[in-house]
């Protein structure tokens, strides 16, 4: 499970640089996945079920014949950081081995005993994915016991035994990591998948560069493709600063901290489902939405419009839209315009009354659903009014601030809410489920 989501601001890291986007720290709550891929997919199990059949090449074994292996214990893994090449695995383990022994009777051992190896972790150079080979597997008995008659001479035992399982037990085990590496492994299968935001573009996470281990989480950096549906790639904003983790979180946990300009980047592919048009008069507690109304504001409109008349507001967003982080707060900011129209008799276009050009700003919470960052907004304020043009003469555009920052909030905002349902898609790693993480907001 992932403890930490950071929706972070780029913080500064001088003398350095690197593509903002999003970067990701993988602490042992998630590596421990490993474990999770052993008891799923029962390879231990499934070794010991191959190892009493004969394999090509496989020499038999001195003593012993009619080799089964049989109770397999639940393996217990401890992983650890090696700074630089990646995990440290120990399985612990035990099971029975039984055939006809040198001496013709059953034969029963009963081993504990640990696998060690080291899965070093690199980039697949044909897909570009995260992956984990193992190398320098070995297997240390703990302890044996055996049915053998106890008066046969301990030296002839202990001789027969070490013989019999230092041939057996690698062969047998090894493979086991390396089967439950593969396994793994599949869990980045879908990292580079193009993910769908909505029907306006999809977002790719690309590795930068081969994951690094530190000696308390691997780093893993993403320069996201964010790419139009029938267009180019959205290009980030580059501010020159390096992402940089905050501090202070749980020691083992996993962080994903995602910047301002990738999150901007992705709201871009949104921009035209911004573009709204109003006809409706009675929404939620505002005034009726009519020429008579709008006279109270503008007096000019009661003269061009003496029967009042149903109003049509046409929003559209002109400017990609723009999100903005600091500490404990994030703000989405729009610049468009607002029209207002006059609705004519049945048949005849409506009339447009003004234009004004507007900067408002949304207040931004974050959820996580279905893998996905939620956000859901709220007017800030509105920022800037301007009259860009008029069809009923000069008047004072500051008049309708209180009149357009309702307009916003009570017909606009839930217009917006309703297109971000769609989420911004995480990065899909390892089955990783995001729905638990805490998410903060740091600079």
């Amino acid at each position: 499970m992932l403890r930490i989501l950071c929706l972070a601001l780029c913080g500064l890291l001088t003398g350095t640089r690197a593509d903002p986007g999003a970067l990701l720290r993988l602490g042992m709550d998630i590596m421990n996945q490993v474990q999770n891929a052993m008891d799923e997919s029962h390879i231990l199990e499934k070794m010991a079920a191959e190892a009493g059949k004969k394999q090509p090449g496989m020499k038999p074994i001195k003593g012993i014949t009619n080799l089964k292996v049989k109770d397999v214990r639940l393996p217990v893994i401890t992983l650890n950081f090696v700074p630089g090449v990646g995990i440290f695995q120990c399985v612990s383990t035990g099971m029975t081995i039984t055939g006809k022994s040198f001496m013709g009777g059953n034969m029963e051992i009963i081993v504990v005993l640990n696998i060690t190896a080291t899965n070093r972790l690199l980039q697949d150079e044909e897909t570009g994915l995260p992956m984990f080979k193992s190398e320098g597997c070995e297997v240390i008995l703990v302890s044996v016991k055996t049915n053998l008659p106890s008066n046969m001479l301990p030296k002839v035992v202990n001789k027969f035994l070490d013989s019999t399982l230092h041939k057996v037990l690698p062969g047998l085990m090894c493979p086991a990591i390396d089967a439950v590496l593969v396994y793994v492994n599949r869990k980045w299968a879908n990292l580079n998948d193009p993910m769908p935001v909505g029907k306006m573009g999809t977002v790719k996470y690309v590795l930068t560069s081969t994951p690094v281990t530190t000696a308390n989480y691997i780093q893993v950096d993403f320069n996201p493709v964010v790419q139009q549906q029938k267009g180019n790639a959205i290009k980030l904003a580059d501010s020159g600063d390096t992402p940089e983790f905050p501090e202070g979180y749980a020691e083992g946990s996993s962080q994903l901290l995602l910047s301002d300009a990738f999150l901007t980047a992705e709201l871009t592919l949104l921009q035209k489902s911004f573009d709204v048009s109003v006809r409706d008069t009675m929404i939620g507690e505002l005034p009726p939405q009519t020429t008579g109304t709008l006279a109270g504001f503008i007096p000019k409109v009661a003269e061009a419009y003496p029967k009042s008349k149903p109003l049509v507001t046409q929003i559209r967003i002109n400017k990609p839209p723009k999100l903005t982080m600091n500490t404990g707060k994030s703000l989405l900011h729009l610049h468009g315009t607002v029209e207002m129209s006059a609705v004519r008799r049945r048949g005849k276009p409506p009339v447009s009354l003004f234009v004004l050009e507007v900067h408002f700003s949304l207040k931004v919470q974050y959820s996580v659903r279905e893998n996905r960052l939620q956000m859901a907004t709220s007017l800030d304020r509105l920022q800037s009014l301007s009259r860009k043009s008029s069809s009923i003469g000069h008047f004072n555009e500051k008049d309708l601030t209180v009149f357009i920052t309702d307009y916003l909030q009570e017909a606009y905002v839930p217009v917006v809410n309703d297109e971000l349902q769609v989420g911004l898609p995480l990065p899909d790693f390892l089955a990783m489920n995001y729905n638990l993480a805490q998410l903060d907001i740091a600079e």
